[in-house]
């Protein structure tokens, strides 16, 4: 095996964290997020003839997540196949401290979002690409992201403050 190679390796297994989370944010779903995270490394580590050393290899990594993300959901709504909620049990036995409370609500008021939305939030709020780079991952204009994560923005605002209902 190429140095560059194990080089590449490393490199990608030291951002599993950063892939996990941006899995959870598009998937909603642990497992789901596993099984992204799998496929996307899968398809790096096929392809990684394709990345080019001096770019941002996790960008490349969210670009292929972000297909790979596409990919499942036009194949679900083909099988027209529907997933068990684990959110109710997600906070069983976890303590009940604000800090905790308010990171629980936040992450189901981040899961009612579409999946556009979604995805912008787990890139530019989570992740903390740049603008730029989270409209490349995304393959869409920086004037569109913009516009996506202000609308996030403001029905997280109105989720979290119970007023969703009142526009």
């Amino acid at each position: 095996m190429t140095d560059s190679l194990l080089n590449l390796r490393d490199q990608i297994a030291a951002l599993l964290p950063r892939l996990r989370r941006f899995g959870r944010t598009l998937a909603r779903h642990r497992e789901d997020a596993d099984d992204l995270v799998q496929i996307a490394l899968e398809r790096a580590l096929t392809h990684s003839h394709q990345w080019r050393a001096g770019t941002r290899l996790d960008s490349w990594l969210f670009r292929i997540m972000q297909n790979a993300w596409i990919d499942e959901t036009r194949a679900r709504h083909r099988r027209d196949q529907t997933f068990v909620d684990e959110a109710a049990g997600e906070s069983v036995g976890v303590s009940s401290s604000d800090a905790q409370i308010d990171a629980i609500a936040v992450r189901k008021a981040v899961a009612q979002l579409g999946d556009e939305q979604r995805a912008v939030v787990g890139l530019v709020l989570v992740e903390g690409l740049p603008y730029k780079e989270a409209a490349e991952v995304l393959g869409i204009p920086v004037g569109t992201l913009t516009s996506r994560l202000a609308r996030a923005r403001e029905a997280l605002q109105a989720i979290l403050s119970g007023t969703e209902g009142a526009r």
